[in-house]
């Protein structure tokens, strides 16, 4: 097809009601589309062989004893299964103290009661205070300072009083 041929297409299309034209000869097609006030040209060959490239495999990485895992695996929840987690009520950054310059809330080996502050959750420009909901002993706190949270992520583990 030559180019005068596609010109006058064109113009059809932008001239007439038409909003879709499609010429197919041999392995040639060309399709003429009209979206609001513009005309586009979409020319298309026919698609050419392209030989795959031979498929390798490679080896399975070796698999480490299950034995060992299953071990250390029972012997943590052995250890933390007395342990309660306190989850985030909400998504937002995690701060340990209201401030910089102020001491963390809690630490690690602090008693805390039930209605005590654990930590600030910062959500859309709302600095949210998070309450314990238990007495006991902070064993852990499994986020960093700062570090954005997820709803329901865990963030101390607490020995129970």
């Amino acid at each position: 097809m030559e180019l005068k041929e596609i010109k006058e297409l064109i113009k059809l299309v932008s001239e007439s009601g038409v909003s879709e034209v499609e010429v197919e000869r041999g392995d040639f097609k060309l399709a003429i589309k009209k979206t609001d006030e513009k005309t586009m040209v979409v020319h298309q060959t026919a698609p050419s062989l392209v030989q795959a490239a031979p498929i390798v495999q490679a080896a399975p990485a070796p698999v480490a004893p299950a034995v060992q895992t299953e071990k250390i695996e029972s012997h943590h929840t052995e250890s933390s299964s007395h342990l309660i987690t306190i989850k985030s009520p909400m998504i937002g950054t995690y701060y340990k103290s209201s401030s910089p310059d102020k001491p963390p809330f809690v630490q690690v080996g602090d008693e805390i009661k039930v209605g005590q502050v654990l930590c600030i959750v910062e959500a859309m420009k709302l600095f949210n205070e998070i309450e314990s909901e238990v007495s006991g002993k902070i064993v852990k706190i499994l986020v960093d300072n700062a570090s954005p949270i997820e709803y329901d992520q865990a963030l101390f583990l607490v020995e129970p009083k």
